[in-house]
């Protein structure tokens, strides 16, 4: 198998699928180049829009955005409207570089009221019962183009090398890894402060996140992050001195050290109170890349042993598809899970073939059961190294998970089209998988340039 690039290494990522050599090329040159439409879940039922406002108070749109931070035209929106911020619900936040169409609500919101907004095409498509809630949809769909690439004779090879991991004649397949972005793009250290967290090794979160300058950042978040460094090794630390130091658009790391300055740094009670000023979603974020690094781990062991992702063995934990799922679109219900074991991993591997099941790996929590045979031999060995059983992430408030399993494999429909400057790739995925572990095998390039 041919190596990963040394950042998706630091993260867990270890291999390629393909061996062929990458196609390299340049992504989102302009945010055409990337588009993204989500796929909504069958059940999802929404009424037309003149629906009784009593009933169903959400009005639902569907929105077209060019170059929009879902946030940011989030707050846009419910200013345009005049309504709080906290009426605007959606189901998964999309890239700001590229073009993107994804659903909205607004609770209360009215269908005539709807502003024209610069840069984003508003259509109103009926009311709902209830707000949409992060995850409320099926997957997204993608059309990827790669400009300029210097290889692009290695397309086809490299999709055949697909179609032979995926285990289908109609469909590539692909390690269903945790991308890059999950543990951050620049400065990919979320895992490390989350498995410090899990250890209870609060002070070494803390100084994991505001610490540790890395190469790739403005000369002054470095100096900054040099004097937390400094006030750390010495025996007498002046918080106040690292505070002032750290550039004010860093502000969760000025809250940390803010806390710090002003609480005092002496019991594990205070670097804990510290790591708490920081949203909850960001505390609840640092488990969940911990969580996301065993699992890219355990992937790429079962790689390096030569153990199928499209098959199970004897002691996996597979998991059913869920039957919500549109057409076309193979997705995982990990609620619905069974031990492949005797005879059942036969049945297990005629469901996998068909797309009506999935071999899983841990998201390790407190009440992960890990899987038998040569599978939760890997899933132990992994935690073993890492020093981490599932009982060490019961912690307090955000910090604690309970854990789930994930599809090893992700399977899809791709095409490819091709011209004088590039090639698009057309491809759809579950929610929660990355593009980035389809375009990395064809490109071969760093995860910054992906």
């Amino acid at each position: 198998m041919r190596e990963a690039h040394p950042l998706e290494r630091a993260v867990g990522i270890d291999y390629y699928v393909s061996d062929a050599d990458g196609t390299g090329g340049t992504l989102r040159v302009t945010p055409e180049d990337f588009r993204v439409r989500e796929l909504e879940l069958d059940s999802l039922n929404i009424k037309p829009a003149d629906a009784h406002t009593g009933d169903f108070p959400n009005l639902v749109l569907r929105v077209t955005l060019r170059g929009w931070d879902t946030n940011d035209f989030a707050g846009r929106l419910s200013d345009e409207l005049h309504v709080s911020r906290e009426r605007v619900s959606w189901a998964g936040t999309k890239d700001k570089h590229a073009v993107t169409t994804q659903l909205f609500t607004v609770h209360g919101g009215e269908a005539d009221d709807v502003p024209d907004v610069p840069n984003a095409d508003i259509e109103v498509v009926g009311r709902l019962g209830r707000t949409l809630d992060f995850g409320d949809l099926a997957g997204n769909g993608f059309r990827i183009y790669v400009r300029d690439p210097d290889q692009q004779e290695n397309v086809s090879a490299i999709t055949d090398a697909l179609h032979e991991f995926g285990g289908r004649d109609d469909m590539v397949g692909v390690p269903n890894f945790f991308g890059h972005q999950r543990f951050g793009s620049i400065r990919p250290i979320t895992h490390t402060v989350g498995l410090h967290v899990v250890r209870g090794e609060w002070r070494e979160a803390v100084l994991a996140y505001c610490g540790g300058p890395t190469e790739d950042e403005p000369p002054e978040t470095q100096a900054g992050r040099e004097i937390v460094d400094e006030e750390a090794e010495s025996e007498d630390p002046d918080w106040h001195r690292a505070l002032d130091a750290i550039p004010g658009y860093l502000g969760y790391e000025r809250g940390m050290l803010h806390r710090l300055a002003e609480d005092g740094a002496e019991t594990d009670g205070d670097w804990r109170n510290a790591l708490e000023s920081v949203p909850s979603n960001l505390q609840r974020l640092f488990v969940n890349a911990a969580q996301s690094y065993v699992f890219n781990r355990v992937l790429s062991e079962r790689l390096a042993r030569g153990l199928p992702f499209d098959e199970p063995v004897e002691g996996d934990v597979v998991c059913f598809a869920d039957r919500d799922a549109p057409d076309g679109l193979e997705l995982p219900d990990v609620s619905r899970l069974q031990s492949a074991t005797g005879r059942r991993v036969d049945v297990m591997s005629r469901h996998i073939e068909r797309g009506r099941a999935f071999v899983t790996a841990p998201l390790v929590g407190t009440e992960t059961e890990l899987a038998a045979g040569e599978q939760g031999e890997i899933e132990r060995a992994v935690l073993d190294e890492l020093g981490l059983e599932p009982g060490d992430f019961d912690l307090p408030g955000n910090f604690r998970s309970t854990g789930t399993r994930r599809a090893i494999l992700v399977r899809t429909d791709l095409t490819i089209d091709e011209d004088d400057d590039g090639f698009a790739v057309d491809f759809a995925l579950p929610h929660g998988s990355y593009a980035t572990a389809v375009m990395r095998e064809y490109l071969k390039a760093g995860p910054l340039d992906l």
